[in-house]
């Protein structure tokens, strides 16, 4: 059995660029930045990532990321290779993004500029004052 999944939270590097392929299918290639798990009085690392997205993807993020702004990214991990006009062999790994989601809260509004550590939003449980009430049995629910 293969399996190929790719999860990563992290910030963009720079602004993503949509772009058209000659047969009109939207496109955009973009970095984040991933920050690795450090242990206990080690200097904590960052890794960086190159993303490819098409279509509707693509044009999402062109649309509401920015530089410095977190993003999810779900995707397939991919390699690619080709020679240039000067005979030269290239490789590439890049990750080809199936999903993409918002991070920070929609409150923030505004890009982030540099790399927040701590824009993971939270959430919370419902109070007692919220406007729910309980049901004490089953057949007082309305479906």
């Amino acid at each position: 059995m293969a399996f190929n999944k790719v999860i990563l939270v992290g910030n963009l590097v720079a602004d993503p660029e949509l772009k058209t392929t000659p047969n009109g299918v939207s496109v955009t290639r973009f970095s984040i930045a991933v920050n690795r798990r450090a242990r206990s009085g080690e200097q904590a690392q960052t890794d960086f990532f190159n993303i490819v997205a098409w279509r509707q993807t693509a044009e999402f993020v062109s649309r509401f990321f920015t530089k410095g702004r977190p993003i999810l990214v779900s995707g397939t991990l991919q390699n690619r290779n080709w020679t240039d006009n000067n005979n030269v062999k290239h490789y590439a790994t890049e990750i080809v993004a199936d999903e993409v989601s918002f991070v920070d809260r929609k409150s923030d509004g505004a890009p982030n500029q540099g790399m927040p550590q701590n824009n993971i939003p939270t959430y919370s449980t419902p109070t007692a004052d919220s406007g729910f009430e309980d049901l004490s049995a089953d057949d007082e629910l309305p479906f």
